[in-house]
């Protein structure tokens, strides 16, 4: 840092070779006087020149080469929330160059990805681009602004191997310093490419329109099924005409439906008693025919060479028929469906099939449309008690597991139906992640086939043993009471939305994707620990693999198989520099993250981000690290980390885990004086991350009480799937006040928030809670907002649910609403969520509503973590 003896401005000036990423400082002159700068001892190596103010960052172009650096200082802060543009939050900005201070750092050494994020212009292309993406001949990692581009020898570099690369012929003949190709516009640290259509594929150039499977359980009451028959009926005008459907119903027994067969509704039935593979399902249903005769069959056309085969057989055009061509049978056949005839004794459980229904389908899937994208939406209203995937017996002596059960190991079923699920998630991703061995043949393709699960019931349908399943496959989950509610009829429909139409090169298309893949690059100084979410390891092993695992680890490429712009995945490093290793100093580290999937208008796309981060390797001052701290991507990447966790440990020790990771951290990066809590200060970067750690131990994910297995495998599978603002929320609610005194704003979590004459909003994510005050609830009974002088009373009342609506018409799944009043039982779902500042302990004289609760409160929380961290 130098300041300039004219105009008395600070400057940083930095000479980087990005061919040895080695920094070199030099004084910068005023600007009317000239620079000054020191070359690379490498003469043949392009030279960048970056100048920094005190406030902004002036890139300055040197002779054959182009900006990379993307990251903003202000007066030595970080603003960490600028690469949430292009779908990615670090918990550290600035990184330990060696693996003993990245340990000491305590926090997790990660970032949250959204792969397919909505990026704005300043930060991607707004088309796709139609052309094959530049592959690096060494790491296959993609051509990107950071890159090193020689224009005169038409060469460029690789930053994550250093390897040399000749650009293909059309790049070469037309690339020059002002005529650069979209990948290498510096600021499009984000690029889309769309995979042009080989004609002479297996598929002779013809792109496949999705498959929707529907599973429906008919073991429900008359009036439900109607609720579900109906929903399902909307579906299919939100499809588009070329979209396949096809019906299958499940309850003691599994019909297949034929719904190309016009004559009557027609179906196979097979037994709800045993397991049927994919070729036991083709051979049954009369499916003769391979998928590319099929789709060639299905555009009016025959294969080159193909034998002549039976017409009436064939699955699609049968069992997977167009939405334009058999919506209407399709519709009838719903409206005829009737409630399992199968008696059921007064002492029994309804037998329900769920297992054999789901291996039925997902053979038909791959009998009929192997390796093209499809959805099993699966939508049942109790547990599956009959055939392989039973979670509990027919005999309602047998209660259903509970949490004690599972820990005493005294829930018979369990074992043996997760066993079973993940065994179908094996049939759906073609990979074993317990195999001791990796395939012979690698899989690079994520499962084309996602599996959706709908479950509305009063009681568990087995949520925990399918959750493998569905995670294994990216597909969704919504958890609800009845079929009749908005929570499954509003999510249902929110899976089919599509893009708008001033979306330039995705408009009216639907909102997913299949067969999704992200591969992960990293620099040679750090690895790949592991991911965490709706993903599971495709076991490609690289160098930038570490041997420490986190979450799914062991690879650098993962199946994420459906995706939507919401999904989110969370990936761990380590980094591999020994602590005396100087390897880093003067360096950066590079990041790039390969999206592979199908859209949904079946063309295939690449999705490509890459990122640029500096090293810090001076133990002795660690300001750096810590001003660059993301406290919320931090709090998020810990979550998820103790929810994984919660899979292998017992909770309390999982607790256990998270208040001494809190302790170390507040240790490390806080100010004190030694045995001296009065003196405890923590820096701003890390102000409130205690208060995340505070409502995530509070939080559903890792308190059982009050929650069934199920519920909470539902809560955790969402928190490991969703985007960075919506898991805030999960983790630590949002509250609004509504009262006369003011406009409305927000509260704190607190029970002090709860005066009788305001309205509370509260945001759980899951839950959207009105809440209304004593006062407040007994002028609505006395009817004041239905006088005219009292208008204002009624604007009050109107205010929160108008937000309220506005909150669940951006959120899937759909929240639960609830509006409930002080005092009352349903208003224990915000008195719940509220810091317990006030309890039967402390209320005389203190504001607010009594919390009944032994819990601590946040104040006490804070006493005891500065009491310990201060500890020498």
């Amino acid at each position: 840092r130098y300041t300039c003896s004219q105009c008395c401005i600070q400057y940083i000036c930095i000479c980087t070779c990005i061919q040895s990423r080695h920094l070199f400082f030099t004084a910068h002159q005023h600007p009317n006087t000239g620079k000054s700068s020191r070359k690379c001892s490498n003469a043949n190596t392009p030279i960048l020149q970056i100048v920094a103010t005190y406030n902004s960052i002036i890139i300055r172009k040197s002779t054959h080469t182009h900006t990379v650096y993307h990251h903003t200082m202000q007066d030595s802060a970080w603003d960490v929330t600028q690469s949430e543009e292009y779908g990615v939050r670090q918990s550290f900005q600035c990184w330990p160059s060696n693996r003993i201070e990245a340990t000491r750092c305590v926090a997790p050494l990660g970032c949250l990805y959204t792969p397919l994020k909505e990026v704005n212009q300043h930060y991607m292309p707004q088309t796709a681009l139609p052309y094959e993406p530049v592959i690096c001949t060494g790491c296959k990692a993609i051509l990107n602004p950071y890159c090193q581009v020689d224009y005169m020898s038409k060469l460029w570099t690789c930053m994550f191997c250093m390897t040399r690369n000749h650009f293909p012929k059309a790049y070469a003949e037309n690339i020059s310093e002002t005529n650069l190709p979209a990948e290498l516009i510096p600021q499009f640290v984000t690029c889309e490419y769309e995979l042009p259509v080989n004609p002479y594929g297996p598929e002779g150039g013809v792109v496949s329109p999705p498959a929707f499977l529907f599973v429906v359980d008919v073991c429900m009451h008359k009036e439900e099924l109607a609720e579900l028959a109906d929903s399902i009926q909307q579906v299919l005008n939100l499809l588009p005409p070329d979209a396949l459907v096809g019906l299958i119903t499940y309850g003691t027994n599994v019909n297949v439906y034929e719904v190309g067969f016009e004559g009557c509704p027609k179906s196979f039935v097979l037994r709800g008693d045993k397991e049927y593979d994919t070729g036991r399902v083709s051979e049954l249903l009369g499916i003769h025919r391979g998928p590319a005769a099929a789709m060639a069959a299905m555009n009016g056309q025959a294969a080159p060479g193909a034998k002549p085969m039976p017409q009436l057989n064939h699955a699609i055009g049968s069992f997977l028929v167009k939405v334009s061509e058999g919506s209407f049978m399709l519709e009838n056949m719903l409206e005829d469906l009737q409630k399992d005839p199968w008696p059921v004794p007064n002492d029994k459980r309804t037998a329900r099939c769920t297992g054999v229904a789901l291996s039925v389908a997902m053979g038909l899937m791959d009998a009929a449309y192997a390796k093209k994208g499809g959805r099993i939406m699966l939508f049942t209203s109790g547990p599956c008690t009959s055939g392989p995937g039973a979670i509990v017996s027919r005999a309602k002596t047998q209660d259903m597991r509970c949490h004690a059960d599972l820990a005493q190991n005294k829930a018979p079923m369990h074992a043996k139906a997760c066993e079973y699920y993940e065994k179908l998630s094996i049939r759906a991703t073609g990979i074993d992640p317990n195999a001791k061995n990796p395939p012979k043949i690698s899989v690079t393709v994520g499962a084309a086939h996602v599996v959706d699960i709908f479950a509305c019931s009063l009681d568990q349908v087995g949520m925990l043993e399918m959750k493998g399943l569905v995670e294994a496959t990216g597909g969704v989950m919504v958890l609800g009471d009845s079929f009749g509610q908005s929570v499954f009829k509003e999510s249902f429909k929110r899976v089919f939305r599509r893009w708008p139409a001033d979306k330039a090169y995705d408009q009216n298309e639907m909102v997913m994707g299949f067969s999704a893949t992200v591969e992960v690059m990293t620099s040679r100084e750090y690895k790949i620990s592991g991911a965490i979410g709706p993903c599971s390891s495709l076991r490609k092993v690289s160098s930038n693999v570490s041997d420490i695992v986190v979450g799914t680890g062991g690879t650098n490429l993962w199946s994420l198989g459906g995706v939507n712009p919401n999904t989110t995945l969370a990936f761990y490093f380590d980094v591999a520099n020994a602590a005396s290793s100087s390897a880093t100093q003067g360096k950066r580290r590079f990041l790039q993250f390969i999206t592979r999937y199908q859209h949904a208008n079946g063309r295939m796309r690449v999705r490509t981000t890459t990122l640029c981060g500096p090293w810090h390797s001076d133990p002795n001052d660690i300001s750096p690290i810590k001003q660059s701290f993301d406290q919320e991507a931090a709090a998020i990447l810990t979550a998820r980390l103790a929810v994984h966790r919660t899979e292998s440990e017992d909770v309390a020790d999982v607790l256990m885990w998270v208040d001494r990771s809190l302790i170390r951290l507040a240790a490390k990066f806080a100010d004190y004086r030694p045995d001296d809590p009065s003196s405890f200060r923590l820096p701003p970067a890390f102000g409130i991350y205690p208060q995340f750690i505070f409502h995530l131990r509070r939080s559903p994910f890792l308190q059982l009480f009050n929650s069934s297995p199920d519920e909470a495998s539902y809560y955790r599978y969402i928190l490991t799937g969703e985007n960075t603002a919506n898991s805030l929320v999960m983790i630590q609610p949002t509250l609004l006040s509504f009262s006369f005194n003011g406009p409305p704003e927000p509260a704190l979590l607190d029970a002090q928030s709860v005066r009788p004459d305001a309205i509370l909003l509260l945001d759980t994510f899951f839950h959207v809670v009105v809440f209304h005050g004593e006062t407040i609830a007994a002028w609505r009974e006395m009817k004041y907002h239905e006088q005219e002088e009292h208008a204002s009373f009624r604007d009050l009342l109107e205010m929160p649910q108008e937000d309220a609506q506005i909150i669940m018409d951006s959120r899937f799944p759909v929240p639960r609403y609830i509006v409930c009043d002080q005092h009352k039982s349903e208003a224990r779902f915000l008195m719940a969520k509220l810091n317990p500042s006030v309890t039967h302990h402390n209320a005389e004289g203190a504001v607010g509503a009594q919390v009944f609760t032994d819990d601590v409160s946040l104040r006490v929380f804070m006493e005891h973590l500065m009491k310990l961290a201060v500890q020498s």
